[in-house]
Formats: structure tokens, sequence, C-alpha cells
């Protein structure tokens, strides 16, 4: 049987002109290309090639073996592109669901990694609370979704299946002129007779400061309600009080807001990529978890 690769080679000379030209084309040097034509001539039993002081051109073999080539090396190039397509590494789409604080900080790394890897992959993000997510996920509308939960609140669907990514610490917000804004590192006993800034609506970080404080020995002083964390380190740089956020809030930080570190007397969330239990994987999807994997190990 013809070696493929050997009739790769007599194509590129015949189309190229010269075993010169051939193995520029091919990324070889002349000789190995000499080495090789002269193997296909001993398989096919018959020159391939006249020899010339100036080159060299086709016999009428030589001819139609490099027809044949030709077809040959298309239809292994179909051959790969459909199997590029079947894979979904050129081509495919995923649904990706997220939540703020992650969409605006750790989420674009990602995103970039993965369109420079699969340009040919359509991604589509939502970003949303986590009962829409977790909706979403159960009803098949996203492929995967990015949650997170805490020590005390676990994730538990039996319906989910969790890969933790990294782990998001809790920090402290102070205003520019706060007493601690030039430490990087406090403790909760350093906070209590402070005024603090919580989340409205019950949010999961109210509790985080709740039981850090417990924990600590006193009971919180609330000053205000902030609707999310741009409001919450608004109200921070003109010293209202002082608000507890993952890392992953403090991306687009106030100018006159400091991010102190809370160490280990504050407790993290960790971010975690879920999909549905029993999902048939699509290429893409695969491809996207493994770059979350690839991004989240230097994230942390």
């Amino acid at each position: 049987m013809l070696d493929v690769k050997r009739l790769q080679v007599l194509l590129a000379v015949v189309e190229e002109g010269s075993v010169t030209a051939a193995a520029q084309a091919l990324g070889y040097t002349p000789s190995a290309i000499s080495q090789q034509l002269l193997r296909l001539e001993r398989e096919a039993g018959q020159p391939l090639l006249e020899r010339f002081a100036r080159g060299m051109r086709p016999t009428d073999a030589g001819l139609v073996l490099a027809r044949h080539a030709r077809k040959v090396v298309r239809q292994l190039a179909a051959a790969e592109a459909d199997l590029a397509e079947i894979a979904g590494v050129r081509r495919g789409r995923v649904t990706l669901g997220t939540f703020p604080t992650v969409g605006s900080s750790f989420l674009p790394l990602a995103v970039r990694r993965f369109r420079e890897l699969y340009p040919g992959i359509e991604l589509t993000i939502e970003s949303g609370r986590e009962d829409h997510l977790v909706r979403h996920l159960e009803e098949g509308r996203v492929a995967m979704s990015l949650l997170w939960d805490y020590e005390w609140r676990r994730i538990e669907n039996d319906e989910l299946l969790l890969t933790e990514l990294f782990t998001d610490p809790t920090v402290l917000l102070v205003g520019a002129t706060h007493r601690l804004a030039k430490r990087r590192r406090v403790t909760m006993a350093d906070l209590a007779d402070e005024p603090w800034i919580i989340r409205a609506g019950g949010h999961p970080v109210v509790e985080v400061l709740e039981r850090s404080a417990l924990a600590a020995g006193f009971t919180p002083r609330i000053a205000f309600h902030a609707n999310d964390y741009q409001e919450a380190q608004a109200m921070a740089s003109v010293g209202l009080g002082i608000a507890l956020a993952p890392r992953t809030a403090t991306v687009n930080q106030h100018p006159d807001v400091r991010v102190l570190s809370l160490g280990d007397t504050a407790p993290p969330r960790r971010v975690l990529a879920a999909r549905r239990e029993g999902r048939v994987r699509a290429a893409a999807e695969l491809a996207l978890h493994d770059v979350l994997l690839d991004v989240a190990a230097d994230y942390r």
C-alpha cells in the first residue's frame, strides 16, 4: 500500500516545481524530500519523476499518482474537519450562567482565554441570582453555571454536580481616611466599635458579618443598608461605616476605599462550576470547563 505522507511529498514536488520548493512548503530538508521520493518510486514500481540538470518533471505515472494524491489529501483534510465538527473544537455553542461579582472579576479572564483557544465556539453568558441560575441548570437552558456557597450553607441539590474553582476570601472595606486604612490586615476583634454597612434584603454576606462578629464577641451596629457592593463602597468612602465583601466584589474598587485582609477571622466562600447530573456534555462544554479550571488555578 502506498504511503500517504510520501504521496503528499510527491504532490508538493509536482505543484511547487522542485525539490527545494517542496521542502520549504512542507518544512523538510531537500535531502529528506529526495529520500521520500525514492522510497515512493520503489513502492510504485516505476519512475515517477524525470530528473534534469535544472530540476525534474513528473512522468505519466507521476502525474496519475499526483492526481490521486491530491484527492487523498483533500479527503483527509475533509475527514479531519468533520471530526473537528463532531468534537465541537472549531464550531459549536455553549451557554454559561454566572453571578455579578464573579462576572465582573474572574469570568472576563476565563472568557478571554476561551476565545483565544476556541475562536469558533459561540459563547453565551447569562447573569442572575442563585435561584435563577439553578433553575436554568435544571431546565437545561445553560450548560454550566458559576455558583457560590459558604461552609454553613452548602448547595445541596442532588441534580447538580459541583466542582470547586477557587476560594473567595471575605475582605474589609474602609474609607481612605479611616483609622485602619493604612493597615494591610486587621481582625474582626479590631472592629467591635465600628458602624457597619450591610447588604439589604437578607443578603448572605449579612450572615457572614453576624457569624464573624459573634465569634469576635460583639454585636455589629448597622449604619446603612446598601443595595449592592458599589453603593456599599460609596458609603464607606465617605466614612458612613465599614463593610464586608467577597474579594471578587472589589475588582472595581472605589478610589477612596481601601481593601483590608481579615485573615481567617471572617469566613470565605467557595466559587463553584455546576452542571446538571446526567447531562450529555458536548465538546464545547468540556472545553469551557477545562478553561475555567485552568484560569481558576492561577486566580487563587
